[in-house]
């Protein structure tokens, strides 16, 4: 009796230093612990308005100037509940995120997989590193106004991202790069299985893209994240032409006023 007393307080004590852990790893990939520098801050905010005069809205409190994520905390403490609960329930496949920005939601999938001892399981980190795509009207007429390929806030190099997920100690054969646009990498993902793919592309191109080369590989009872549906139409309106064209209804859950998800029956 004192013997299985003490293995569950063993066990609940490791439980309790894997949350600490994750919750310290959220905490500096949103830069909670030291903060943002308003000079930083206003500094990017200016530089922004002066590059893109046409630009009301204030993307300095989206494009943060340390954190190595814009996606926040209810959006992070999501993901990482999915990423835990596919884990547990042994969901087969990896974890993708396609548009990563300075890789904080991979910097948090990979830990998640430290946390819980994961070693067969891979983080895939696809993006340009060179920004966002220009739109290619003529396909995607949806896309015919974006703009964000002009935003060089939006490109963080590959390198800089290696040293991110460097910083954390997380860089390792279990994070796989795939640099390059989307039409022309993804591809070579099709049929891979994946527990959980997480879409911030912004643009419908990448949305579709992404969901056309990656939705099959999701293994049943797996998560779909689309980071931008709430705030941004066109990322919204790839999303539903690629399930009505699929005739697949899935029940689509908000996460905060942007992000969304569902899981794959």
């Amino acid at each position: 009796m004192e013997q299985a007393r003490q293995q569950m307080g063993r066990r609940a004590v490791t439980e309790d230093l894997k949350g600490r852990y994750l919750d310290l790893v959220e905490a500096s990939l949103m830069n909670e612990i030291y903060g943002e520098s308003p000079l930083d801050s206003w500094a990017q905010a200016a530089a922004t308005r002066l590059r893109h005069p046409w630009q009301t809205r204030s993307w300095s409190k989206v494009w943060p100037a340390r954190a190595h994520t814009m996606i926040g905390r209810p959006r992070m403490r999501h993901l990482r509940g999915l990423v835990e609960a596919a884990l547990e329930q042994r969901i087969p496949g990896d974890f993708i995120e396609t548009g990563v920005w300075r890789g904080g939601a991979c910097i948090l999938m990979r830990a998640v997989l430290a946390a819980h001892g994961v070693a067969d399981r891979h983080v895939y980190v696809c993006d340009s590193f060179e920004g966002l795509p220009k739109p290619n009207a003529a396909l995607y007429p949806a896309d015919k106004a974006d703009k964000l390929f002009s935003f060089g806030e939006l490109a963080v190099s590959e390198a800089q991202v290696r040293k991110n997920f460097e910083a954390y100690g997380l860089l390792d054969d279990q994070v796989v790069f795939l640099k390059g646009f989307f039409k022309d990498t993804l591809p070579a993902l099709q049929g891979h299985a994946f527990a959980l793919i997480r879409l911030d592309g912004d643009m419908y191109e990448s949305t579709m893209d992404a969901l056309t080369n990656l939705y099959d590989g999701v293994s049943p009872g797996g998560y779909v994240v689309i980071d931008d549906y709430g705030v941004l139409g066109s990322c919204r309106r790839a999303v539903h032409d690629f399930l009505d064209a699929r005739g697949l209804k899935p029940t689509i859950e908000p996460i905060d006023g942007a992000g969304v998800w569902w899981r794959k029956d």
